[in-house]
């Protein structure tokens, strides 16, 4: 049996074998996918929305697997949403005008069929809204919700939490221009109008937190010393050292590895450049793949959690800082980053190459056709010696 999902995967949709119904989890819109046996023994799977008509139960046929795939009927459900929201509408019920949490689960719907597989886009959405704008918005009717209800919304945070304030802002303005598009409203409280009302918040940088190069093996050394789980230790050391993503490391399959060309190919729907990454990995790199391998608990993930789930988003970050390393995940990657300029000669391309950057010259990137592997082999091979020296000379704290 494949693990169960929170929600579908396309790979869980392409290998599940035992009959029964499966769900697409909370604000799905009602999908799930029908498994079961034909009468000559064949597996057949097939979509179904639950929907209410009448105030009755129905579960309505979006097709058949593989002709309709799980983004075709994620869309569909979407697009079955909004349909019946301008039908009752039509019809006059008494409560056609939908609250502010049954516009936005449509809303998110409708979002999610653009969302990479295994983001957090989702989970950040609901945080936000439920957070701040649930609160005072959920249970009102969308034609009812003014721009005074969401400048009191905005307002405490719209200094404190600069980047939070401004998500909840689109995250509103969104649900609104839903409301607008179908005919429930006439315009968008979290708009022009309240953008002027709004103090300045000024232009403020932020980048994420880093070590200085010279600190980073230390940080490695406190982490092995942390009595964490083996696995999630592991799974930071590997980050460091390929000085990839976070999303990208605790989402880490083994199908990905090839341990005897010492690579690691990271599909394009994991990326944030939706373009496939292949990472060299060092000899440090493919070590810690051993030990990992060695803790393999047949989930197929390479770095699991205790349930055999990737780890949290959060996971990583909050060992980091409960050890009081001054860095985030992500901040790794800068630290590598500037190791590369201060410490070796290797051009700037091969550099970014390794970081999955984008070349944002058009007509260069159009020229390029390789993506220097073996020079980038070549650089994480040093970052690893780099790091290995450093802690054995005790990571001093000059950078």
């Amino acid at each position: 049996m494949t693990d169960r999902p929170y929600r579908l995967s396309a790979r869980f949709v392409a290998t599940v074998r035992e009959p029964g119904r499966y769900g697409d989890g909370r604000g799905s819109g009602g999908l799930s996918l029908l498994v079961k046996r034909t009468a000559r023994g064949h597996l057949a799977k097939s979509w179904a929305q639950r929907i209410q008509v009448d105030g009755r139960a129905r579960n309505l046929g979006l097709g058949v697997w593989p002709h309709v795939s799980l983004a075709e009927a994620r869309q569909k459900c979407a697009l079955n949403l909004v349909a019946r929201g301008r039908d009752e509408l039509a019809a006059g019920r008494k409560r056609a005008v939908p609250t502010f949490a049954q516009a936005a689960e449509v809303v998110i719907a409708i979002h999610a069929t653009g969302w990479k597989h295994g983001s957090s886009s989702e989970e950040d959405w609901r945080l936000t809204l439920r957070n701040y704008a649930m609160p005072k918005l959920a249970p009102r009717p969308v034609n009812r919700i003014s721009t005074a209800d969401v400048m009191d919304i905005l307002l405490p945070i719209w200094n404190a939490k600069r980047v939070t304030a401004r998500k909840v802002r689109q995250r509103i303005g969104a649900v609104m221009r839903w409301a607008v598009a179908q005919g429930y409203r006439e315009d968008n409280p979290a708009g022009d109008a309240i953008g002027a009302a709004l103090p300045k918040q000024g232009v403020r940088t932020r980048h994420f937190t880093a070590l200085p190069y010279g600190k980073v093996a230390g940080a490695i050394a406190a982490v092995r010393g942390s009595g964490a789980p083996a696995l999630t230790i592991l799974a930071f050391e590997f980050l460091v050292l390929t000085a990839c993503r976070s999303a990208e490391v605790r989402g880490a399959r083994w199908e990905e590895m090839d341990l005897e060309t010492r690579e690691w190919r990271i599909p394009a729907v994991r990326m944030k450049t939706n373009r496939e990454h292949r990472v060299p990995l060092s000899t440090r790199a493919l070590a810690v793949l051993g030990e990992a391998k060695g803790l393999d608990d047949g989930s197929g993930w390479v770095f699991p959690s205790t349930t055999s789930q990737p780890h949290s988003r959060a996971a990583l970050s909050k060992m980091v800082r409960q050890l009081g390393i001054q860095a985030v995940p992500h901040g790794f990657r800068s630290s590598f980053r500037d190791w590369a300029a201060e410490c070796t000669e290797v051009p700037r391309e091969v550099c970014e190459l390794a970081l999955a950057h984008v070349n944002t010259n058009s007509i260069e990137a159009a020229y390029r056709r390789t993506d220097l592997f073996e020079r980038r082999r070549a650089l994480m091979e040093q970052w690893a010696v780099f790091l290995d020296e450093r802690g054995s000379e005790g990571a001093p704290d000059d950078g």
